[in-house]
C-alpha cells in the first residue's frame, strides 16, 4: 500500500492470520480532553490486547498513513493541537501536503479494510443529521460503510442525530445492522434509542459466522454494524439526556448554527450541561466495543 506504514506487530499478526482490531484516532485528538485522551487511548489498546487481539490504531503522520501506532505516536496524536480531523475525502490532500491528522470512522474503516483488517471498534458512527429535509446533511460514514467490507462494533449512532432516518438510510445502502444481545438499537450515550433491529447475535462466534457468510457472498462489499449497548449502569440518565439535548437544540436554533457545525456544538453542549457525564458514557461505550471487537476478531 503506497504512502502507508504498517507497524511490525500489526504486519506480523496479519501475515500469520492472528486477530487484529482497528481503532480510530479522532477520539484521541478531538473527542476527549487532554490528558484524559492519551489515558483512554492506551486503555482501549489494552482492552483489545486483554481480549485476544492486536490493536491497530490508525492515523496520518507527516503525510503517511500509520496502521498501528507506537507509544510516542499515540502521544503525538493526543498532545499536538495542530493534528487535523481527517475523513475519507481528506486523505489524498493530507498525504499530498504531508500533514498529520486523526482519522474519523470513514477514514479508519477505509484504511483498515485496505490493510486487510476485518474488525473495527469505535464509539458511535455518524448518520443522518436532524433537519435533514432542510439541510440534506448526512455523515460521510454512511457512504463509506456502504462500500467497505468491514465489521464495525459500535454503540449505535450519536444520539444528537436522527436515529430513525439513519437506520432507514443504512437499509437503503445495504449496510447490515445486528444488535449484540439486544433487539433494540443502542442510543450511544443510552442503552436504547427506542428503535428496533431486525437481527440479534448472542456471541462473538455468532457474529463471526455472519462475517464469514457476508464475505462468502462476495461483492459488492458493504459493512456489517454490530451494535453493542452501553450497560444501563454506565449510560447517561435518559431524562437528563433528553432535557439537555432539547436545551442544546433550542440554543442551536436561536444562534443560527447549521450544517457541519451542529453536531460538534451539540456534543460539546451535552458534555458541558451534564457535567461530563456524557463523556463518561462515551468512554464506557467505546471500552465495551473494543472488548467485543477483539473477541469477534479472535473468533474469526
Amino acid at each position: 500500500m503506497p504512502l502507508t506504514e504498517v507497524s511490525e506487530e500489526v504486519r506480523e499478526a496479519l501475515a500469520a492470520h492472528r486477530p487484529v482490531v482497528a481503532l480510530e484516532s479522532t477520539i484521541i485528538a478531538h473527542g476527549l480532553p487532554r490528558p484524559r485522551n492519551l489515558t483512554v487511548a492506551l486503555e482501549l489498546e489494552g482492552c483489545v490486547r486483554s481480549n485476544g487481539a492486536v490493536p491497530a490504531t490508525i492515523a496520518v503522520l507527516d503525510g503517511r498513513v500509520r496502521i498501528g501506532l507506537e507509544r510516542r505516536q499515540l502521544e503525538r496524536i493526543a498532545e499536538d493541537a495542530g493534528v487535523r480531523k481527517l475523513g475519507r475525502r481528506d486523505l489524498a490532500p493530507a498525504l499530498a501536503q504531508r500533514v498529520s491528522g486523526a482519522t474519523t470512522v470513514s477514514a479508519t474503516a477505509f484504511l483498515a479494510a485496505r490493510a486487510g483488517i476485518r474488525v473495527f471498534a469505535t464509539g458511535g458512527i455518524g448518520g443522518v443529521h436532524r433537519e435533514w429535509t432542510h439541510e440534506q446533511d448526512e455523515s460521510a460514514d454512511l457512504r463509506v460503510l456502504a462500500e467497505t467490507g468491514i465489521t464495525v462494533v459500535c454503540a449505535g449512532v450519536k444520539s444528537v442525530l436522527d436515529v430513525p432516518a439513519t437506520l432507514q438510510r443504512l437499509e437503503t445502502l445495504g449496510v447490515g445492522v445486528v444488535g449484540y444481545r439486544t433487539d433494540r438499537f443502542p442510543g450511544f450515550y443510552l442503552t436504547s434509542s427506542g428503535e428496533s433491529v431486525d437481527w440479534t447475535a448472542h456471541s462473538p462466534e455468532e457474529v463471526a459466522e455472519m462475517i464469514r457468510a457476508r464475505e462468502a457472498l462476495g461483492p459488492p462489499e458493504s459493512a456489517l454494524i454490530v451494535a453493542l449497548p452501553v450497560p444501563e449502569s454506565e449510560q447517561l440518565a435518559p431524562e437528563l439526556h433528553d432535557r439537555v439535548l432539547g436545551e442544546a437544540l433550542d440554543e442551536c436554533r436561536e444562534r443560527g448554527i447549521t450544517g457541519q457545525s451542529v453536531t460538534p456544538f451539540l456534543l460539546e453542549s451535552l458534555t458541558r450541561r451534564t457535567g461530563g457525564a456524557s463523556l463518561e458514557a462515551n468512554v464506557a461505550a467505546v471500552r465495551g466495543n473494543a472488548r467485543l471487537a477483539a473477541r469477534v476478531a479472535a473468533a474469526l
